[in-house]
């Protein structure tokens, strides 16, 4: 395999025709494992100083550095490599055909084209600056985003840093400071197994978790539309899962269900979980006998970078000498950039592609997309890590 250096177009074809479905989410999935050796092999092809150190058995991350002399700044570009399941497609989720400009493939938007394009800009910046870069780039292709993230979290644990990140999520050009984070809950409510004649025994749990749904439901009415994020609007809270019960004629002894709650930047886990609790304590003290345990299962954090940081600013004038528009917008979806956030490390979304492809039936990316985003990249690069910027 020899991919010219610099073609993200060739990189990101050659990177979809990789089944990395995460195994986590997929049984007997293969995992990253072998779409890490194609990057890289094609990194160190292009110069890059590569290592390639395992966040999980099997799991390895990509880590690629070029530059690094005294005096510039340092930007991470940070992509995962793992996708989802496949099932439902309507198209060979591993051929990448091109067809009336666009690649088709499961992970073609979501997101091989945007770690295509970040590797790409980063070969180019380097090329650009005749092999001495003031500064340095930091390629982080990892593993588990798609779950738990278990990628990011190791680069962190390891000491990988830089001065600021792009996550190269599909954002259509878009610069995306702000996503929401979540927490996932499990609610077991408990009642009592009876024949159905028998409503002086039996308590019945479904309709217990019935009167905790609706006291939810008046916490995502009436509360959380309170708050706003500037980027990202309200807060919200739905019901995930149910299950319950044992046939028509017996009073069901526990009833199951799971609620995801999206959170805004300034929201914490302690303080969603109390907001629960106290909704949850009003139902029990209209009805004593309700018994219910609720348990967090996952969370992960929001993001926030200011519009006026740095790599903001930075990013916006890379787009305008590429001649691209400007938009600044909130992301939909959870992102690593939360984690890096974490960290300490600004980190904000810009990539080709489009999230609302991401996990469809039909995925691609736009081959001008990810040319466009490529040269973006690659100008945000060279004046990021320009020494004395």
């Amino acid at each position: 395999m020899s991919i010219a250096i610099g073609d993200a177009v060739a990189l990101t074809r050659e990177l979809v025709r990789v089944d990395s479905r995460n195994p986590t989410l997929v049984a007997g999935a293969p995992g990253e494992g072998r779409v890490a050796r194609v990057l890289a092999d094609v990194l160190e092809a292009w110069g890059f100083d590569v290592t390639v150190r395992e966040a999980a058995p099997g799991r390895p991350n990509v880590v690629a550095r070029l530059g690094g002399r005294a005096g510039g700044r340092s930007l991470m570009l940070n992509g995962h490599i793992d996708v989802v399941g496949v099932e439902g497609m309507t198209h060979a989720p591993w051929d990448p055909v091109v067809r009336e400009g666009r690649i088709y493939g499961r992970g073609s938007s979501d997101m091989k084209a945007g770690v295509s394009a970040m590797c790409a800009a980063a070969a180019r910046a380097a090329a650009a600056s005749g092999g001495a870069l003031d500064g340095e780039i930091i390629i982080t292709a990892v593993v588990d985003e798609e779950y738990s993230s278990l990628g990011t979290r190791a680069l962190i644990t390891e000491g990988v840093r830089a001065d600021a990140a792009i996550v190269t999520e599909p954002t259509g050009l878009r610069i995306m400071p702000a996503h929401k984070g979540f927490v996932w809950v499990d609610v077991l409510v408990h009642g009592r197994a009876a024949h159905g004649s028998r409503w002086d025994v039996g308590v019945d749990a479904i309709r217990n978790a019935g009167l905790l749904l609706a006291a939810l439901d008046a916490l995502d009415a009436e509360l959380l539309p309170s708050r706003e994020h500037a980027l990202l609007g309200r807060p919200s809270l739905h019901a995930s899962t149910i299950e319950g019960g044992i046939g028509l004629s017996t009073y069901p002894d526990k009833c199951r269900f799971t609620i995801e709650r999206r959170t805004i930047p300034g929201e914490t886990t302690a303080a969603v979980m109390a907001e629960i609790e106290e909704a949850f304590t009003r139902v029990r003290a209209r009805r004593p006998s309700l018994d219910a345990n609720v348990s967090m299962i996952f969370e992960q954090p929001p993001s926030d970078v200011s519009t006026e940081s740095p790599i903001v600013r930075a990013l916006d004038g890379a787009l305008r000498a590429c001649g691209e528009e400007v938009n600044i917008m909130g992301m939909s979806a959870w992102t690593d950039a939360a984690i890096l956030n974490e960290a300490g490390i600004p980190a904000i979304c810009f990539g080709p592609g489009d999230i609302g492809l991401a996990h469809a039936a039909e995925e691609y990316v736009r081959v001008d997309e990810i040319e466009r985003a490529t040269l973006v990249l690659a100008a945000l690069a060279m004046e990021w890590t320009r020494k004395g910027a």
